[in-house]
């Protein structure tokens, strides 16, 4: 299934992609790097519109979401491609597919909003490979989900031009933005992409859009681990963000072309939180590993413990209002009276035809 697409022009003959920073030129027939997105007799299509690689319902937390709406299910789906080239990939049987027809379930936006209504998910989720290359089918199911009352998330690493970030947000809820790294030499030499681009994501969001964001940085060992590093990064949050932007560090497994490093030690995520924290920032959060002290909510003000997390499950919750029930403190985030109890589950989920 093809649709006409947004930000594009012609340009020597070819046609130019205006979605991303890459800017891909394309002649007749061609793709771009994400792969779904071609030049067809001229205009730009997007191949996959349309199609996904499968749903599933998730706890909002695996996207990771610590401050929106806890507890609670997300519909997750994607689709084929991506406009990075990350050599850890997690999901690179996805975004690195150059067969179409691997994202084969056949999907509308309106089916998709009817599939989250049928099974009680709170939300819907944009996620496994970048939504970013397939913006039309996310604006389209989003802009449906908000008239029908549901949530919308973006799990993106943030790479996208200034001219299509306005449109592509506008009827997203929230976000968890992949920040790789804090150096140009590895967005560059490790992920095929530049740095730069996805600050101005982050400050866009924080400044310019009502977008709930919250920010994951998988730590690589001998990568984008040191402490001088990480204390660079967390200076520059905690002064163009501010201190309440949720910050996830989450563990390293070795997969798709980097076999040849070793898991991320449990220690270096409870160092870089320790220099996240002593930089300013008060919701940092440690993922990927078993760390239930490290990924609960505590109150900034009081020391309260508000959401008491063991991986995906929930235990104590002393929110109320979206503030402390100790203190009184206001909460950054979007939160209920009662949590919700989804849990670790992972459900696949039928999209009827």
């Amino acid at each position: 299934m093809f649709a006409q697409t947004h930000w594009w022009h012609s340009q020597n003959g070819k046609i130019a992609c205006d979605l991303c920073p890459r800017r891909c030129e394309l002649a007749d027939g061609k793709r771009g790097f994400c792969f779904v997105r071609q030049n067809v007799a001229g205009q730009m299509v997007l191949t996959t519109y349309g199609r996904s690689s499968g749903f599933c319902i998730d706890p909002i937390e695996k996207k990771p979401l610590n401050h929106f709406l806890p507890g609670t299910a997300v519909l997750s789906f994607g689709t084929a491609g991506c406009n990075l080239g990350c050599k850890f990939c997690q999901n690179w049987d996805m975004s690195k597919a150059r067969d179409v027809d691997r994202a084969g379930q056949i999907a509308s936006p309106e089916m998709i909003v009817a599939a989250a209504q049928r099974t009680g998910c709170r939300s819907i989720a944009f996620t496994y490979n970048d939504p970013i290359t397939w913006a039309e089918y996310v604006i389209d199911t989003a802009r449906l989900a908000r008239r029908e009352g549901i949530k919308t998330v973006a799990v993106t690493a943030g790479y996208i031009t200034a001219e299509a970030r306005p449109a592509f947000y506008e009827f997203i809820d929230a976000a968890n933005v992949d920040l790789k790294a804090f150096t140009e030499r590895f967005y560059h030499d490790v992920t095929f992409s530049h740095l730069q681009p996805v600050l101005d994501t982050l400050l866009w969001l924080k400044h310019e859009s009502n977008v709930w964001f919250e920010i994951t940085t998988l730590l690589i060992p001998g990568e984008n681990d040191s402490e001088d590093e990480v204390a660079k990064m967390c200076a520059w949050i905690a002064d163009h963000l501010g201190p309440d932007v949720p910050l996830h560090f989450t563990a390293f497994h070795p997969d798709f072309k980097m076999l040849d490093h070793p898991p991320t030690p449990s220690a270096t995520l409870a160092r870089a939180r320790a220099q996240a924290r002593r930089a300013g920032l008060r919701y940092v959060y440690t993922g990927n590993v078993h760390d239930v002290q490290r990924q609960s909510t505590w109150c900034p003000g009081c020391g309260q413990l508000l959401i008491e997390r063991d991986w995906y499950e929930l235990g104590a919750y002393h929110i109320q209002a979206g503030a402390c029930a100790a203190c009184g403190r206001q909460i950054p985030g979007l939160f209920e009276a009662q949590p919700g109890h989804w849990g670790s589950r992972r459900l696949p989920v039928a999209i009827p035809s």
